[in-house]
């Protein structure tokens, strides 16, 4: 058997904060919500999804201060479970909507996403990255019941939120070919609905990186449909191939070597330019986009120094063992890695 579960609604476009409790009405969430946000995703949304509900729901409002942590979710679980919360709607970027999101499955209740930047697939996906979980890099969730986007809140995020997000789409084309190298050599599932949605995706972007560069309504707008696709793709395959390989694994390791590493998506960006130089594939023209629209091509854009990359480049096969990429079981030694980065101009 394979399950799939998707979102019910997505809803994208502009001044949608009054919308939430149509939509919470029209997929027939009743109850208490609770809603969750950040300190400055508060002002920028949150009091206004807040008031907007509270018109036909007894609300109860969590401020994530910590990020995406264990504690948090501990936090956020207890609220739930003390105060008897019907459903949960998460008002900010990445590490908000992942405490809502684990905190509302493991709990067993329905959990809405409401997006303050577009900076990766998880507003969609059913994974959540949480920190502190060791070697783990992020854990298997449910997707949200709805996506409400809008583009004017997003729009107020930094641009460079904007630049992340196209790097987390353009990984798709990396993801997919691990995925058919894994399917090929170790014989995994293959999804060819769900690879065929996430590469559409990634070469939306690629096609569209003049008008993502302009950073107005419309650049917002071709972005989350990008993100959003990605994490419908993932839905359909039943785990995170499509959206996911080694670009990723080399983006963790990043993660685990520095105290503050670059945003996500502009550092799976990266990766991907490493990585598709490895599979062989036109990383020239990855590495265009991505200047194109203004995201990093290298450590220095990244903040990061060389070595790191090359250290994370011999350690990311270590961080998912489980799941076969381009580097193999072994990895690559630091000379493999040093010349796949200075060839790729990220050194």
């Amino acid at each position: 058997m394979h399950l799939m579960e998707l979102p019910r609604e997505v809803l994208l476009g502009e001044n949608l904060k009054e919308e939430v409790v149509n939509v919470a009405r029209r997929i027939g969430l009743s109850g208490k919500v609770l809603i969750v946000y950040g300190p400055k995703t508060k002002e920028i949304a949150g009091k206004d999804v807040e008031k907007s509900l509270k018109s036909e729901h007894e609300v109860i409002s969590l401020t994530v201060r910590r990020g995406a942590t264990l504690e948090e979710v501990e936090r956020t679980i207890g609220t739930i479970r003390n105060e008897s919360v019907d459903w949960v709607i998460a008002v900010g970027g990445g590490s908000i909507i992942d405490v809502a999101k684990l905190s509302s499955f493991k709990t067993e209740i329905p959990f809405v996403s409401f997006p303050t930047t577009a900076s990766h697939d998880g507003i969609a996906s059913a994974n959540a990255s949480i920190k502190d979980l060791g070697t783990k890099t992020s854990v298997k969730a449910r997707p949200p019941i709805a996506v409400i986007a809008d583009v004017k809140v997003i729009k107020t995020a930094p641009y460079r939120y904007l630049t992340a997000g196209v790097g987390d789409i353009i990984s798709n084309l990396t993801a997919v070919k691990d995925w058919q190298l894994a399917h090929r050599i170790k014989g995994e599932y293959y999804s060819e609905y769900a690879a065929s949605l996430s590469l559409m995706s990634a070469k939306m972007v690629m096609r569209n990186a003049d008008i993502i560069r302009l950073g107005n309504e419309e650049s917002v707008r071709k972005v989350v449909k990008g993100l959003i696709s990605s994490g419908v793709a993932m839905s359909i395959a039943g785990s995170s191939r499509p959206a996911s390989g080694a670009e990723h694994l080399f983006s963790h390791a990043l993660e685990m070597l520095i105290e503050k590493p670059a945003l996500h998506g502009e550092q799976v960006g990266v990766g991907t330019i490493i990585m598709a130089y490895l599979h062989g594939l036109k990383w020239e023209r990855v590495r265009e986009t991505l200047k194109r629209v203004g995201a990093p091509t290298t450590a220095y854009e990244l903040g990061i120094e060389p070595e790191i990359i090359v250290e994370a480049l011999t350690i990311a096969h270590k961080i998912r063992p489980e799941r076969y990429t381009i580097l193999g079981r072994d990895g690559l030694t630091r000379e493999a890695a040093e010349k796949a980065a200075k060839i790729t101009g990220v050194i």
